[in-house]
Formats: C-alpha cells, sequence, structure tokens
C-alpha cells in the first residue's frame, strides 16, 4: 500500500477517479429522488436506474473501443462530456422534462460503462502487476466509503437547493478528474490495429476468457454465483420487517456495516491478493458472502449486522481478485475487451436474479432463500479455492508506461 502512495501516477490517477466516484454517489439517488418528485411515482423513480444499468449491455463495444484508442485521452473526453451532460439538467422544471432526466442517466450509464473498460487497462499501462490488487483495493475502498456518505449529501442538496446544486457538484468532481487525468506522465503505447473483421475483434475478450483456464473458471464461478446472489435485493427486505421486526429505513443503519466491512476489505485486498493469489482472493469472497447469507437468518440485531459486516468484506475481496485477475492475465490489447465480457457476463445473471427473487420471496420463506444462496455461493466459491490453476502465479509483466514515481 505505502509503495503505490509513494507513486506520483498511481496517487493522481486513483485520487481523480475516486473524486469522480464521490460525485456518481451523490448524483445518483438525486436523480430517482428527482423523478420521483417530478411525477409521484414509484415506478418513475425506479426507472431512472434501470435506463441508467441499459447501457452495460452494449459493454462489448465499450470494450472495443477501448482497446482501440488511448485509454487517457478518451477517459479524459468520457468524464469531459459527463460534466456537460449533467448540466443538462439545470433545464428540468417541471413533469414535461422529465425525459431530460432519463436522457442523462442514460448517458450516464454510458460514459460509466466506457470508463469501466478503459479504467482497468491504463492501470495495466501505468502500474507493475504486484501492484494492481492494491490500486484495485484502494478504488474499492474509495467506492464503498463513499456510499456511506456521498448519497445522503446528494440527498441533502437535492432538498436543500435542488437539483442544480447537485449537478454542478457533479460536474465538478468530474472536471477535477479530467485535471488529475492532464497531469499524468505516461507515455501509451499505440493502440493495436484491427487484425480481423469486426465481430472477431468484438468477440476477442470473450475468447480470451474462454481460451484461458483461470479467467474461464473465475468468470463462470462469479456468474454461477450472481444467478443467487441477486436475491438479497429484495430478501432484505423481508430480514429487516419480518426477521428483525425493524421499519424498512433500518436499512440505511446495515447499510453502515457493509459500508465497514468492505472498507477494510478493500484495504486489506492488496496483500491478500499478493499472498494467496487473485483467484483464490474471489473464492474467499464468495464464502464470505454465503455465511452472511446464513447471518442474514437471524432475528438477533447484532448477528444480522456481523453478517453485513462480513458480506461488504467478501463483495470487496471478490471484486478485486476477479478484476486483478482480469488484468494480469490478459494482454494489454485485450484489456478493454475483457473487462467489459466479463461485465456483460455477470449483468445478465444478476439482472436474472434480482427479478427472479422478487417472485420467489413472495411465495418461498425468505431465510429459505437465504439458504439456497448459502449453498450456491460457497460451492461457488469452494469450487475455485480448489482449483490448481490459482497457486500458480499469473505471468508477471511491466508497467508500459514511463512512470515517475
Amino acid at each position: 500500500m505505502r509503495r503505490i502512495l509513494a507513486d506520483r501516477n498511481a496517487r493522481l490517477l486513483l485520487g481523480g477517479q475516486a473524486v469522480s466516484l464521490f460525485g456518481d454517489s451523490a448524483m445518483f439517488l438525486a436523480l430517482g429522488i428527482w423523478a420521483k418528485d417530478l411525477t409521484g411515482s414509484t415506478a418513475a423513480a425506479g426507472l431512472v436506474f434501470f435506463v441508467f444499468a441499459l447501457p452495460q449491455f452494449a459493454a462489448p463495444l465499450a470494450g472495443l473501443l477501448a482497446d482501440r484508442v488511448r485509454r487517457r485521452p478518451l477517459l479524459m473526453a468520457e468524464h469531459a462530456a459527463l460534466a456537460a451532460v449533467v448540466l443538462l439538467l439545470f433545464f428540468v422544471h417541471d413533469e414535461a422534462d422529465v425525459w431530460l432526466l432519463y436522457a442523462v442517466a442514460f448517458l450516464y450509464g454510458l460514459g460509466a460503462t466506457i470508463g469501466g473498460a478503459a479504467r482497468p487497462a491504463l492501470m495495466k499501462v501505468m502500474l507493475p502487476d504486484e501492484l494492481l490488487a492494491d490500486a484495485n483495493g484502494l478504488l474499492q475502498t474509495a467506492a464503498q466509503g463513499f456510499r456511506l456518505v456521498a448519497p445522503l449529501l446528494g440527498a441533502g442538496i437535492y432538498a436543500a437547493v435542488g437539483g442544480g446544486a447537485v449537478a454542478t457538484l457533479d460536474a465538478a468532481t468530474f472536471a477535477v478528474s479530467v485535471g488529475t487525468l492532464a497531469l499524468l506522465r505516461v507515455h501509451e503505447p499505440e493502440p493495436e490495429p484491427a487484425e480481423h473483421h469486426f465481430f472477431a475483434e468484438l468477440s476477442a475478450g470473450a475468447l480470451h476468457i474462454w481460451r484461458t483456464l483461470p479467467l474461464r473458471q473465475l468468470v463462470g464461478a462469479v456468474a454461477a454465483a450472481l444467478v443467487v446472489i441477486g436475491f438479497v435485493e429484495t430478501i432484505i427486505f423481508a430480514v429487516v420487517d419480518e426477521g428483525l421486526g425493524r421499519p424498512p429505513a433500518f436499512l440505511g443503519v446495515l447499510e453502515v456495516f457493509q459500508g465497514i466491512g468492505a472498507i477494510a476489505g478493500g484495504l486489506l485486498a492488496g496483500r491478500a491478493v499478493r499472498r494467496l493469489g487473485d483467484g483464490t482472493v474471489a473464492g474467499v469472497g464468495l464464502v464470505l458472502f454465503a455465511l452472511a447469507a446464513l447471518l442474514f437468518a437471524s432475528h438477533h440485531v447484532t448477528v444480522v449486522m456481523a453478517g453485513y459486516a462480513i458480506g461488504g468484506w467478501g463483495v470487496s475481496w471478490a471484486i478485486v481478485g476477479l478484476i486483478t485477475a482480469l488484468q494480469r492475465r490478459s494482454p494489454l490489447r485485450l484489456q478493454g475487451r475483457v473487462t467489459s465480457t466479463a461485465t456483460m457476463a455477470f449483468s445478465v445473471p444478476q439482472t436474472f436474479s434480482i427479478a427472479l427473487g422478487a417472485v420467489l420471496v413472495t411465495v418461498v420463506d425468505y431465510r429459505l432463500l437465504l439458504v439456497v444462496m448459502a449453498a450456491a455461493t460457497s460451492a461457488c466459491g469452494v469450487y475455485l479455492l480448489t482449483r490448481r490453476t490459482f497457486r500458480e502465479p499469473a505471468p508477471a509483466t511491466e508497467p508500459l508506461a514511463a512512470r515517475d514515481a
């Protein structure tokens, strides 16, 4: 951790991205509240988040774009464009303008999809493999930490002075990120030219994952776990209501414990990856989430709080282990497409799982669903923990950029 914080480029990149994540967290909830205020409809508010998620299904195209241009200018252009996009919210005045909220949410999601493909690739250029897990852990820590305060701050600013002020704050965070990216002392190599037809280029990330045994095992196990993990999005309301006898607002208290666990997990993830390996850390993360699911079945508040903290830790380790494995076990020319293919592979089962969980919780005891979640997720985690492929280190590569520490 000290080594990466001593690196000037790493500090600039991670600091700028963290500031941008803060703005995202503040803006996201405010958009939903704004739609609810304008229309009086809960469905209209939920539609904001659906529209935001839609561009994830174009992730392979975003990945191809990230592999065909230099990543730093792409991230700068994406952040600058989003800074302008959120300022369109100043033109939202009444219900007739609600379409602008959806337009901004869609473009926001599109930018996030492009940035999600380009950011790991830029990190691969800048950093040696042994520091990637630390960098991913710090970003995960920042993201989870901001989830504790930024949404409340965004909602508070919206309530006090309106959505325009939240948009201004978000635009300012994008501007800070663009500035830090501009200050990086990094030379990216020329992107490699296309070698095949369009569809062959588009599917190159999926083929690489399939042909690389550790990645095939890891992406397959996480995707399988997500088939049931999405249940928790609905089940947790039953945990709070039926299990603990508390009002829905108590979920905010539980999320604090999730954030604490996720922050702690993110800070320790880099060291864990160096000692255990990327796939093993992801496997431990899934097992921890399975344990958390069992604890959610308790009627004791302290046990459920502990489950939330353990689950947050598990999610952090699963994410850091996964992203680090994708970076370390993929060539630079495929970084964007590999990341975006994995994103697509996870979005489909997670979306299906959320919908299925909403149906099942109305006909099946939520505690039984928690047991199913725990059994399936732990099976996926144990599968990763028993793979010999993760006991061998990933092929080490040096950063391709000229770095100034």
